[in-house]
């Protein structure tokens, strides 16, 4: 299946590394016109200049998702200066490896702040001003397989990213009515600079690969295939899930 986002706009929220500029360099490939959104002031012009060689110029925006104030104006400043969005897709998130028992207040409000209540706002903000008056769009949340089932020291991470499948959800509902559809990509473990530390454990790196029925971790290409696959017409009738990318992980 050759997959065309030709004249289509995508916004990608993490986009300067990781899997947010893996997904922005494919949707670019695929012919679609992307404003990268990043509060990495180093890493976002180099992102900028990897995605622009991959179709339409792309253009970065420095922005934290953490200043839910600012991400009205940010959306309407991409609309005026990029074009009205067709895509959203939301991939800044962080995780902060903590026991049950050990996670404290500062914690978990950090990791909400940038997986949960960031995200929202960013998906409320683009579908008020861009979707909902179009009466089209496309919203694609990266979530986790540990918004699926639970995991060691991610008490917090999962509580989040179980919370942006089921907000993902009723999204999907409220805006349906708008044309406007609303999925989830659940990867397993990818090999960014995010996770490096935590795969430099030969222990639970094992542990990692022990649950994968593929024994490998996930690629970057492996997650922006499935964004790019749910940004497209060819899944016009799918919204309202949470599509695993995992390896098999949540099949046992």
């Amino acid at each position: 299946m050759d997959i065309r986002l030709d004249n289509k706009v995508a916004l990608v929220t993490g986009g300067a590394n990781g899997i947010g500029l893996a997904c922005a360099e494919m949707l670019a490939a695929s012919g679609a016109q992307i404003a990268i959104v990043d509060y990495d002031a180093e890493a976002l012009p180099k992102a900028v200049e990897v995605v622009s060689k991959q179709g339409p110029a792309a253009k970065g925006y420095l922005q934290d998702v953490r200043e839910v104030s600012a991400l009205e104006p940010l959306v309407g400043r991409i609309r005026k200066e990029v074009g009205e969005i067709d895509i959203l897709v939301c991939s800044a998130g962080i995780n902060i490896p903590e026991l049950a028992h050990e996670v404290t207040e500062e914690t978990w409000d950090a990791i909400h702040r940038v997986n949960l209540r960031g995200l929202f706002f960013c998906n409320q903000a683009v579908a008020v001003q861009s979707m909902m008056p179009r009466r089209r769009g496309v919203i694609i949340n990266i979530a986790s397989q540990m918004g699926l089932v639970g995991g060691v020291k991610r008490a917090a991470y999962c509580a989040s990213k179980g919370g942006v499948v089921m907000m993902s959800k009723a999204e999907a509902i409220d805006w349906a009515d708008y044309d406007i559809r609303v999925n989830v990509v659940a990867p397993t473990f990818v090999k960014t600079r995010l996770s490096d530390g935590m795969l430099s454990d030969p222990d639970f790196k094992q542990y990692i690969l022990d649950n994968i029925l593929f024994h490998r971790l996930a690629t970057l290409e492996d997650v922006a295939s499935a964004v790019c696959f749910l940004s497209s017409d060819e899944a016009g009738m799918i919204t309202g899930i949470a599509l695993p990318v995992d390896g098999g992980w949540t099949a046992h």
